[in-house]
């Protein structure tokens, strides 16, 4: 294979990627995509989830690519900071940021705490902010560098049970177009991917377990979708590798699901 058909086969070839919550779901599909396309990838995730953690940096050293878990407390500034800094010790340079982690929690104004708000917003809106900010002072140097925040439809409005999480969606899809701004001068992309309906293990514990929708409300799901199924994180990493590939988007903020968000119910009520 010539040098070149290499580089096309592995477009992230010498790029270094760090995708927090990445030890399962959606962080996971990235991590290892991202891989998949010859990026080397710090695996983060939370205390507590180095058996996970551990077992998609084996997947990536298995399939050729390097890996490194951190984990930590996002809500932990100093946590947050680190982050970056790690990457830069185990790879030397830090190339693509995937801030993907966030906690949910169904709540509405008349129950959320304020213990409760500011854990959401502490992990899901200042961690990332305090990941981009560390992030810049690399990147900036090298005049180069891809940023991705990874959304939720709920940042246009969100569920009524969910308040807390919805507004920091909505906070960092603001963030995402007021950094691709200031950042152009550096040649620092940031685009946000906001995906639909996807099924992941904590998907599938919320309504399966939590919502009591039993085993089989997958099925049940999978029929009111266009294509037959729900996305699955392979499929939304698909969404972060346009952007990482393609050179000319900067804030941007991407859809990625089957049809319109805001499209009107089939029985036209």
């Amino acid at each position: 294979m010539s040098d070149v058909d290499g580089s096309r086969q592995q477009p992230l070839a010498g790029q270094v990627a760090v995708v927090t919550g990445s030890t399962q779901g959606i962080g996971a599909g990235i991590a290892l995509a991202l891989a998949e396309n010859g990026a080397r990838v710090i695996v983060h995730g939370r205390d507590g989830q180095h058996a996970d953690g551990g077992k998609i940096v084996a997947s990536i050293e298995a399939a050729g690519s390097e890996a490194a878990l951190v984990t930590g407390d996002l809500q932990d500034e100093s946590h947050c900071r680190s982050i970056i800094p790690a990457a830069l010790a185990r790879f030397g340079r830090v190339d693509l940021l995937v801030n993907n982690a966030a906690v949910v929690y169904r709540s509405t104004i008349e129950d959320t705490s304020t213990e409760l708000w500011d854990e959401v917003f502490a992990v899901n809106i200042r961690a990332p902010f305090l990941l981009c900010q560390e992030a810049v002072r690399h990147m900036k140097e090298r005049q180069s560098g891809c940023i991705v925040n990874i959304g939720s439809r709920n940042g246009y409005r969100g569920g009524k049970k969910l308040l807390p999480y919805s507004a920091s969606k909505g906070a960092l899809m603001t963030f995402t177009k007021n950094l691709a701004s200031y950042l152009a001068q550096y040649r620092i992309r940031v685009n946000m991917l906001v995906p639909g309906w996807t099924l992941t293990e904590g998907e599938r514990h919320v309504i399966g377990v939590v919502e009591g929708k039993g085993e089989n409300w997958v099925e049940a799901a999978a029929k009111t979708r266009p294509y037959g199924r729900l996305l699955l994180p392979s499929d939304v990493a698909k969404g972060v590798l346009f952007y990482v590939t393609n050179e000319m988007i900067s804030g941007a903020v991407l859809d990625f699901e089957q049809s319109p968000f805001d499209a009107p119910p089939e029985s036209g009520i």
